[in-house]
């Protein structure tokens, strides 16, 4: 049994996602400049692929750090605490800053995220978001670059994970309810 075997369906096939992060990618060396110089915060775990392939893909300099944030637990759903795991390791004062990140659902993490940077008085916030799910929408959050709009769906593969599983698929899938539902009980959406 392979874990592609716990896959519903298909999402986002990979060459999809290539060919919009390349997208992505030249609408932001539309907007940057070397002189702008900014950092690119990847938001980990779930938005390291997203990362690695858009930094390919831009013509200006850039620095790049790290930022761990926890609002999911065990579950399919985001808790509501958000709480930071990793902090970045660069000062953003006076800097541009592009966060990226793997998905947008509530808002809530992301809504923490800009409050938390405005506090350290960066040049400009910009968020690049791989996907948005508009439909979960609770707190309404700027998104400047968007990969995907996606229906209200548990997805996986490409950096987004399901307890820690399934972020090596190479496209974003929707997982069997199944799969879940077995390893969370009754905790499932």
């Amino acid at each position: 049994m392979s874990l592609f075997d716990d896959i519903e369906r298909v999402l986002i096939p990979e060459s999809q996602l290539q060919a919009r992060v390349k997208e992505l990618a030249e609408e932001m060396n539309r907007v940057y400049t070397d002189e702008d110089l900014p950092i690119l915060v990847c938001i980990l775990k779930g938005a390291f692929m997203f990362l690695a392939d858009l930094t390919r893909g831009l013509t200006f300099r850039h620095e790049i750090d790290f930022m761990e944030i926890s609002s999911y637990g065990r579950g399919t759903t985001s808790s509501g605490v958000v709480r930071i795991l990793l902090d970045l390791a660069t000062n953003i004062e006076g800097r541009h800053v592009i966060v990226v990140e793997d998905i947008v659902d509530t808002g809530h993490t992301l809504d923490y995220i800009l409050r938390n940077f405005a506090a350290r008085k960066p040049a400009s916030v910009r968020v690049a978001t791989l996907l948005s799910k508009p439909s979960r929408r609770e707190i309404e959050v700027p998104l400047d670059f968007v990969g995907f709009e996606i229906p209200n769906e548990f997805v996986m593969g490409y950096g987004l994970d399901f307890a820690e599983q399934y972020r090596n698929v190479p496209y974003v899938g929707i997982l069997r309810p199944e799969i879940y539902r077995k390893s969370l009980g009754d905790h499932a959406v």
